[in-house]
């Protein structure tokens, strides 16, 4: 999340040079590269390389004449004959060139094609009851398909309905501040803004930092009031020396801070306040196998010490292959569960229709009908010049899944996973595809899905016990120098978990002290030494989700399930106290607003108050919630009035189409206007209506000197889990695990 400067694009300027070589390392392809050199030319130089990359062709051209066994990359679909087969289904590259044919010709923006920037272009989703009606086959045709565009045009902003059956283009509102979120082209040219500034390339001079080893990345800038924003998109550039490593995080340019127009590419402002700070060596900073492999090589061929090799357990499907099917490149199935799986620019994943077949009857059963993560808030307690703005909001500023990486195989997702790719839109308003962003696979972890064993002294010789089998859907997005690893994991008990990891490199600031024997008693240093040079700044990470449950209906209830302590009367009983729990029915927003507490606790279900047990009880699921973490930001600091939606760890809302992204629309610049709070004041009802819940996952993260040079993943999660949903225990008939059932490996050639 920190540095929220989608894929890292670094700025090199040779010296006595006006040309700047922008580093990209492209994790996607447009479609149109792979069909020949007609269309090739258009996106790649004669290496193969984007028209974006100068210096990576550079470098891959080096790598490739290091070692002769290098091999090309395997082709992979371009998408370009792809058809929505489900009303939810994301726009497809057809359908994305068709959506630019009509944008470009709109008549505001048919004077000059070449002013419209694409900033967001999504799928318009069916209204709610289309969908649920919709059923596959039987000549049920698709609900018209439209898009919903958000675009800039000389200076203004603009939301639009498209209808690419129609091929009418229609304005709708926009809001009343901030602005959309940065296309990934702007990122990459913005990093290269700060050079054509004089007192830029002076103060780096001064520090005696070659030019050609800076690289600059662009910083959301939050939003301080009038005064600071003048009206203006802006952004603020921070440099780092890329000499001698490729964790070029760890070498801060410390107090170099640039303000940049981001429609002119300005430089509106400098503040060089890191006199004396100097730039973290790059010694022990390089986390690649590579280097590893290379400092190796320099010790002659001896083992540095630390480096262990690990086997992994096998994670093998059984020997019928896979226990899971993908229908229509959405559709996923497994083990009683269905749902709609794709990847999205903004969310990165979502997950839609999910449901569950009951095992008495044989029928499935809704559960949820759209789950996402629907903002991230990452605010850094450092309140100094260089570092109190960086405050980011990593879904609605930079695009969430627009920094989704291709996963690696073996690594990060298991042998036999499946891979889904995104389809998205560059700024000109052309599709690419992002390969490989999903992956699913089987998990077995060798946990147990339920046991019993009976005591040798009923003379009973009962041992039962069940393997815990689950479904993993995974993304990894990498914002600049955050890495977040999103899983949605089905279990075969009707229980739903969502983990956040995090991982990657943290936003480090420069210090003049090496060792912490030189701070002064009582300095405030924002926190943790990590090494030499290299203070890591506390800071907290959120997660909000939008789950849009829909138990056994669209219409259900929120009820908080309070546990208190009761007393007992005297002579009553021998204990003078137990745990009672009382249920309290939401009947409006306010009545939903739930701050965690440890020594008040609860228990929060969504149920439909309509359908009921044999025996009497509402169907329901239950929010259960694994370690987490509250904002102590005073309500009215800037970042957090627009971070408000974290102000509450769950909230309930009416379902709204609109809304959707709890920092609203237009994150970038925003003054909080538009949020999960504000909607929230309105105190809706929500008893017995089709309702949204709001789900906060958070991180307090004191930086440690294990999490240098490279962070290990830190977990948390919370479970969606059936709370008499079922008439019993629903894997009560899951069969054990025979020897036949596993794998039998093979060594080959």
């Amino acid at each position: 999340m920190d540095y929220s400067t989608s894929l890292l694009r670094l700025t090199f300027l040779a010296l006595g040079a006006a040309l700047v070589l922008l580093v990209v390392r492209s994790a996607f392809r447009l479609p149109h590269d792979i069909d020949g050199p007609a269309t090739a030319s258009l996106f790649e130089d004669g290496a193969g390389c984007t028209r974006f990359s100068p210096w990576a062709c550079h470098q891959r051209q080096r790598q490739t004449d290091k070692t002769s066994k290098s091999k090309p990359s395997p082709r992979r679909s371009s998408h370009e004959s792809d058809v929505p087969r489900h009303p939810l289904d994301p726009l497809t590259v057809t359908e994305v060139n068709r959506a630019r044919e009509l944008l470009r010709a709109y008549p505001p923006f048919a004077s000059s094609p070449s002013s419209l920037a694409v900033h967001e272009l999504a799928l318009d989703e069916p209204d709610k009851p289309v969908v649920r009606r919709w059923r596959k086959g039987d000549g049920n045709a698709l609900p018209p398909r439209r898009a919903v565009a958000v675009v800039r045009f000389r200076g203004e902003s603009h939301v639009l309905a498209v209808d690419l059956e129609a091929g009418t283009v229609t304005p709708l509102p926009a809001p009343a501040s901030g602005y959309p979120t940065m296309t990934m082209d702007e990122q990459r040219a913005l990093c290269a803004a700060p050079f054509a500034d004089p007192a830029f390339n002076a103060s780096i001079r001064r520090r005696g930092v070659r030019m050609a080893d800076v690289a600059c990345l662009p910083i959301s800038p939050g939003w301080y009031g009038p005064v600071e924003d003048g009206g203006r998109r802006l952004i603020k550039s921070q440099c780092f020396s890329t000499e001698g490593t490729a964790n070029f995080y760890m070498r801060p340019i410390e107090g170099l801070t640039v303000l940049i127009d981001m429609d002119t590419r300005e430089v509106v402002h400098l503040s060089d306040r890191g006199a004396g700070i100097p730039i973290p060596a790059a010694k022990n900073t390089d986390y690649r196998r590579a280097a590893a492999a290379e400092e190796e090589e320099d010790a002659g061929g001896a083992k540095t010490f630390g480096y262990q090799t690990v086997r992994a357990p096998s994670m093998e499907p059984a020997p019928e292959g896979a226990g899971f099917e993908v229908e229509d490149g959405h559709t996923v199935r497994w083990a009683g569960w269905e749902f709609h799986l794709k990847a999205d620019a903004r969310a990165g994943l979502i997950v839609s229709r999910a449901g569950v077949q009951d095992p008495s009857t044989g029928a499935r059963r809704e559960v949820m009908y759209k789950g996402m993560a629907s903002e991230l808030f990452v605010p850094y307690m450092d309140p100094t010049e260089a570092w109190y703005f960086k405050t980011y909001m990593d879904a609605g500023e930079y695009g969430f899944g627009l920094q989704a990486m291709p996963l690696v195989p073996l690594n990060d997702c298991p042998r036999h996973a499946r891979y889904m790719d995104g389809v998205f839109v560059a700024a000109d308003g052309r599709p690419y595809v992002r390969e490989n962003m999903i992956c699913v696979f089987e998990r077995y972890d060798g946990d147990i899905a339920w046991r019993h064993s009976e005591s040798p002294i009923t003379g009973m010789d009962i041992r039962e016990s069940r393997p815990k089998v689950t479904l993993v859907a995974r993304m990894a997005a990498s914002v600049a120098n955050y890495d977040y690893i999103m899983d949605w994991e089905f279990q075969m008990d009707g229980l739903i978990r969502i983990k956040v990891g995090l991982s990657g490199i943290l936003m480090v600031k420069g210090t003049p002290y090496s060792h912490m024997n030189q701070v002064r008693q009582n300095e405030e240093m924002y926190r943790t030494l990590l090494s030499e040079n290299v203070v890591g700044v506390i800071h907290d990470h959120y997660v909000t989700f939008r789950l849009d449950m829909d138990v056994d209906s669209a219409d259900n209830s929120f009820v908080r399930v309070e546990m208190a302590r009761q007393d007992t009367a005297p002579g009553e009983s021998p204990r003078r106290s137990y745990l009672k729990a009382t249920r309290h029915v939401a009947s409006t927003e306010n009545d939903a607003k739930i701050r965690m507490k440890l020594y008040e606790p609860a228990e929060f279900h969504v149920i439909n108050p309509t359908k009921k047990t044999r025996v009497g009880n509402p169907v329901g699921y239950k929010v259960v919630a694994a370690g987490t973490a509250a904002s102590l930001l005073d309500p009215e600091d800037p970042p957090q009035k627009r971070g408000a939606f974290t102000n509450n760890q769950i909230w309930v809302t009416p379902y709204n189409k609109s809304e959707e992204w709890a920092g609203g629309l237009f994150v970038y610049q925003s003054k909080g206007e538009d949020t999960l709070a504000t909607w929230s004041e309105r105190d809706r009802p929500i008893e017995n209506k089709d309702i949204v819940l709001w789900y906060t996952l958070g991180f307090h993260h004191v930086p440690c000197q294990e999490d240098f040079p490279i962070m290990p993943t830190v977990s948390s999660s919370f479970d969606l889990k059936p709370v008499n949903f079922f008439e019993s225990n629903p894997i009560l008939r899951q069969r054990p695990t025979q020897v036949n059932d596993l794998p039998v490996c093979a060594a080959t050639a």
